[in-house]
């Protein structure tokens, strides 16, 4: 990274740091942001997922300019929707909610989306809205109970992750594998490079080798 340049998360996820990190990419900040999160009224999920993105990047850069510490940043948001159609699911918050989710996505497939938006030094806004399909086999009660038992779907968007045991589900996935995980590595280091932020120069650091 540049001396100039800042890179500013505008989220606590640690999935998405370590994307980041998995890139040579270690953010300067994290900010994250409380948003609400509900969908509008009959809200399509990719303009959910793009909306969402760009309100957390914004609010993130409300309270850097507040405290003066704006300057020099680009400041990323990200937001990942789980959906069957053109219902979203929730972020499974409870048991029940992940239950919810899982035996809607068993046997059948489901769309996640991911907006990453970008606000750059200048002021530019910029956003990508990625899209994968994914199809699940079909879980058994036993197989339910027991990732149910786990708890790696709390928090999660449409009740799982993909990166742990949730991945054994998978029977197809058309698109990014890492969009699913939380942010689209592709597009997200190409809206940065875009924009001047130097992604490679920590490619062949001795922590790297």
């Amino acid at each position: 990274m540049s001396a100039t340049y800042r890179l500013v998360l505008a989220s606590g996820s640690p999935r998405r740091v370590e994307l980041l990190q998995q890139a040579g990419i270690t953010p300067d900040r994290l900010v994250p942001t409380d948003i609400d999160e509900t969908p509008m009224r009959a809200e399509h999920p990719r303009s959910l997922a793009k909306r969402l993105s760009a309100e957390k990047a914004r609010k993130a850069l409300e309270r850097l300019q507040k405290t003066g510490e704006a300057e020099g940043c680009f400041i990323l948001g990200a937001d990942t929707v789980v959906s069957v159609g053109r219902r979203i699911l929730p972020k499974a918050e409870t048991r029940d909610d992940a239950a919810n989710c899982l035996r809607l996505l068993s046997g059948r497939a489901h769309r996640v989306y991911t907006g990453a938006c970008l606000i750059t030094p200048s002021g530019k806004v910029r956003q990508k809205i990625v899209e994968t399909r994914v199809r699940f086999k079909r879980l058994s009660e036993e197989e339910l109970n027991l990732y149910l038992e786990t708890g790696e779907w709390r928090g999660k968007a449409g009740g799982y992750a993909i990166q742990g045991i949730a991945g054994c589900f998978v029977v197809r996935l058309v698109g990014s594998y890492t969009n699913v995980v939380g942010l689209p590595l592709y597009e997200t280091l190409g809206l940065l490079s875009a924009d001047g932020f130097r992604i490679y120069q920590n490619w062949l650091s001795p922590e790297r080798i």
